[in-house]
């Protein structure tokens, strides 16, 4: 199993509200994209790295999955709406459990 977790860091004039539709999107897609096990998405808790202000994890069934997520069209559609809102920086990393 692979787990991808992303940081993500919103421009000043990105609005809570935008945030919450990003976590709402990205939690959507646990149900639509073959190979997805687990979907977790909600706002930073943590004072380190607190200009990330959303996590996102996904985790896949394997390294085949996670090549089809990529290239899903419902992903890239969450990926252009984070561009969108004003995503200034990610920091993804994927790990194997």
């Amino acid at each position: 199993m692979i787990q991808r977790t992303v940081l993500l860091k919103f421009a000043e004039t990105t609005t809570q509200e935008q945030m919450e539709e990003v976590i709402k999107r990205f939690k959507a897609l646990e149900k639509v994209i073959t190979g997805v096990v687990e979907v977790q998405a909600a706002f930073n808790l943590s004072e380190k790295s607190k200009e990330y202000q959303v996590i996102l994890m996904v985790r896949f069934e394997n390294v085949a999955a996670v090549e089809a997520y990529t290239i899903n069209e419902q992903h890239q559609e969450v990926a252009a709406f984070i561009r969108e809102v004003g995503r200034l920086d990610s920091i993804g990393v994927d790990i194997e459990i």
